[in-house]
Formats: structure tokens, C-alpha cells, sequence
């Protein structure tokens, strides 16, 4: 199977998930990536010292507009990728089928859970960035490999 979309999953959809959503969109750009909460802030913008750290690094969190997580959600996409186990958890309790395809979004920095950095420092966001930043690496090198064998095996 072909992944054309992506939902990035953490609890208000303000800090985390904004962020991994823009800078995974950068690295893959033939993907749709989006993004929402398990407790989605919904209608808020993403949080200040997201927004300034993102910003450091070239990434925009402009227009980001929180939303609560729905099953709707969770079957139009074809990878789930949660900040944390809780989240996974969550995402099984309310759509079971939906599992198979939700995995860490930290899944090849050794399932690392990204942690939250809401209410803490600017050196907390930096961090959360940075780890951000490698797992979207690292997601593209798998997503593109991927792509690679299925157009070879059509061919």
C-alpha cells in the first residue's frame, strides 16, 4: 500500500504535533501530512514558543488551527504517527482497526516517545524540534524506500 496521507497525533495539537506535521511535510512534500489532538485545543493556534522555535529553524507554524482527534480522522489517513504510547492507546481504544497502522512518530530513534514540552522552557521546544527533526529524517529515507519497491514491482 501506497501512503498518501499522514495524521501526526499528541494531546492538544498545539506543541508536538504542529510541529512534527510542518517539518515531516518539509521532508516529504508528495505526502499529505496533518495533524490533531486526543484533547485538541480546539480553534487554538499553535503554542508561542513552538511557533518561535519553529520559526529559528525555517519551519512555519502559521495558519495551524488545534483540532480534536475523530475516528473520520484516523480511517482517511494511511499512517498514524503518535508522540507517545498514551496516544496509541487512545487511537485503540476509540478505532481498534486503526492499530495496524499507528506507530510512533519516534518509531526509528528507537521508539522514543516525544516528550511534551507544554509549560516548559524555550530549551524544552528545542529539543522536542530537534528529535522531531531526526524522526521526519528518518521517516523519509523509510517512506521513500517504500515507494521505491512498490513502483518496482509495477514495473
Amino acid at each position: 500500500m501506497r501512503i498518501q496521507s499522514i495524521l501526526v497525533i499528541c494531546t492538544g495539537n498545539i506543541c508536538r504535533s504542529p510541529m512534527g506535521e510542518r517539518i515531516l511535510q518539509r521532508h516529504i512534500q508528495a505526502i499529505a501530512v496533518s495533524s490533531a489532538g486526543t484533547h485538541g485545543l480546539i480553534g487554538q493556534p499553535a503554542e508561542p514558543q513552538a511557533i518561535a522555535v519553529a520559526a529559528a529553524h525555517g519551519v512555519s507554524l502559521d495558519n495551524h488551527v488545534a483540532r480534536i482527534l475523530t475516528t473520520g480522522m484516523l480511517k482517511q489517513h494511511d499512517l498514524i504517527l503518535a508522540m507517545e504510547l498514551a496516544h496509541i492507546n487512545h487511537i485503540s481504544q476509540i478505532a481498534p482497526e486503526i492499530r495496524g497502522k499507528t506507530l510512533l512518530f519516534g518509531q526509528w530513534l528507537e521508539k522514543q516517545e516525544i516528550p511534551d514540552p507544554y509549560g516548559r522552557d524555550g530549551e524544552a521546544f528545542e529539543y522536542v524540534f530537534r528529535l522531531l527533526d531526526a524522526a521526519s529524517q528518518e521517516w523519509a529515507k523509510r517512506l521513500k524506500v517504500k515507494e521505491l519497491r512498490s513502483c518496482r514491482q509495477t514495473h
